[in-house]
């Protein structure tokens, strides 16, 4: 290997390593204290509370684990969103599971705990998943109140949701294993099927102090709404477990009876693994953002048997289209190609853009993935569309607009993967969370943004120049450089795969080597639900 592939592959284990110790540190939820605090009351961790549910010799994948990463420090912070969420198999029955923390402010529902949620039981309807609750929350985050409760994407629309699904068929099963209080007791009880641990949970709408200053009733928390009472007097629930694994243990049990499903029928033969070496991509992807590579490499060490059957390959080549599987699975590939490349015409075309030709290209192909069942699957490194006069006079506006079309209208599961770029309406044309593919992630050397962060300091840099000058004030060469860094820093931290997967504009940060795990999961939980309806791309101007 060259010197330049061993300098991009110590860049890229690096940012694998910060990476681990990332998810180390958000994996700790509250803190190692609060963790053995909960302990000593005779409870399991959330995260203790999945892996026991899960079945271990199954693959699973956590959703959000940087919600709310650098978000909330006034108020102590909210790792992880103060929610654990994991798709994995019960049994051998694939499930979404969702546990609250209670090591993070007791559990309570930040802003992003709310997103975090909705996002699970978004990815529970569009995938006709099973889905349980492990309840273990103090309600709503008072100080922040105004930001979780009254809008159509806060906590209420939780609660809408259990209702649609439950209309959907799709199963909900919610143990109580702590506190349930007020608006959050509707939950695990628009659940099909609830559980309360003895003891430990309660559940009601008022806890006693309220009930004392409300009606001037007197009556402790267990009375109130434990276990018994709710198992032997109202009815609220439906089974009374001992502790936590008992609950567990009853899950288990509930899940091992659920019927088949119907499948959408997707595509799988025997999984194998990539011919080309996988680690050989730390070496392949570049260590800057704006320099050339050959997406192809990349692909022939993701697909099995490395075999990718390109579509159009000798036009629109700044975008790679075609065949493969991915641990068995039949997929539709479109990938930003971040090479210079030579049209027919002998005209060069950067890496990384999205030319009339190529956007022409991806409609086609991912037309034709509609019209053959096949799930699709989209690798961004995208800086956007061609600019200039010759674009425009070539009608790029109307080519991107067919691409977006397309993405939009699809009715194939999509998965897409952010390896590089993803800035401006490129993020849009190749599926980024507003086109909702069932799971988006980022690889650690990912940028999201409208544009880089040079770019973008160097159009903020004029303005505030501009806005300088109006005031009488000089801009010294040192002043500007100043000014420029200063911006661009900012800049910088908001292009950040982490900036993104804090606030859930990604499912998570992955290591390029599992995102073969990750597309296998999403396809194989996409093949719950059958498509429903025709792929039709409305009025459109071909």
């Amino acid at each position: 290997m060259d010197i330049k592939f061993n300098k991009n592959e110590d860049h890229n284990k690096m940012m694998l390593s910060e990476l681990r110790k990332r998810l180390a540190k958000v994996k700790l939820g509250g803190g190692q204290l609060r963790l053995d605090k909960q302990k000593a009351q005779g409870k399991m961790t959330a995260r203790e509370r999945i892996d026991y549910l899960l079945d271990e010799k199954k693959d699973s994948i956590e959703i959000g684990a940087f919600a709310g990463d650098g978000m909330y420090e006034e108020h102590g912070g909210c790792p992880c969103g103060g929610v654990v969420v994991k798709i994995g198999s019960v049994q051998g029955k694939q499930c979404i599971v969702v546990a609250n923390d209670a090591t993070v402010k007791a559990g309570a529902w930040f802003p992003i705990t709310g997103k975090k949620n909705l996002r699970a039981q978004e990815i529970a309807i569009e995938n006709r998943l099973p889905i349980i609750y492990l309840v273990d929350s103090a309600g709503v985050y008072l100080p922040l109140q105004d930001e979780i409760f009254p809008d159509k994407e806060h906590f209420g629309r939780i609660f809408r949701n259990n209702a649609v699904m439950s209309s959907l068929g799709i199963t909900q099963i919610a143990a109580v294993m702590g506190s349930c209080v007020a608006g959050g007791a509707y939950l695990p009880i628009m659940s099909d099927e609830a559980l309360i641990v003895d003891k430990t949970a309660s559940i009601f709408l008022a806890g006693s102090y309220l009930v004392k200053a409300a009606i001037g009733e007197s009556v402790d928390n267990e009375t109130l709404g434990g276990a018994t009472t709710h198992c032997e007097v109202s009815g609220v629930t439906d089974y009374k477990a001992k502790d936590d694994a008992d609950a567990l243990d009853k899950i288990k049990n509930i899940v091992d009876k659920i019927g088949d499903f119907d499948k959408a029928g997707y595509n799988r033969k025997k999984a194998a693994k990539p011919n080309k070496n996988q680690e050989d991509i730390y070496g392949l992807l570049p260590a800057s953002r704006s320099d050339q590579y050959d997406m192809l490499e990349i692909i022939e060490r993701m697909v099995d048997e490395s075999k990718f059957e390109q579509h159009k390959e000798g036009y629109g080549k700044t975008i790679l289209t075609g065949y493969a599987r991915i641990d068995g699975w039949a997929v539709g590939i479109v990938a930003n190609q971040r090479k210079v490349v030579k049209t027919a015409k002998g005209e060069m075309q950067f890496g990384g853009v999205i030319y009339s030709d190529s956007a022409d290209k991806a409609t086609r192909f991912i037309a034709n993935c509609n019209q053959k069942k096949i799930p699709l699957v989209f690798l961004q490194d995208v800086t956007g569309f061609m600019v200039g006069s010759k674009s425009e006079h070539g009608g790029i506006i109307k080519d991107g607009a067919k691409m977006v079309n397309a993405v939009s209208n699809s009715v194939v599961p999509k998965f897409t993967v952010v390896i590089g770029n993803s800035y401006g309406a490129g993020n849009y044309a190749m599926c980024g969370k507003a086109y909702d593919p069932r799971l988006i992630v980022a690889w650690p050397s990912a940028e999201l943004a409208v544009m880089s962060g040079n770019s973008a300091a160097k159009v903020l840099l004029q303005i505030e120049k501009s806005s300088l000058k109006k005031k009488g004030e000089t801009i010294t060469e040192a002043k500007e450089t100043e000014l420029f860094q200063k911006i661009k820093q900012r800049y910088d931290n908001q292009i950040s795969p982490y900036y993104a997967a804090s606030r859930i504009w990604t499912d998570a940060i992955i290591d390029p080597l599992d995102t073969r795990k990750w597309i296998s999961i999403g396809i194989e939980a996409a093949n719950h639900a059958p498509i429903t309806k025709d792929f039709n791309l409305g009025v459109l101007q071909v």
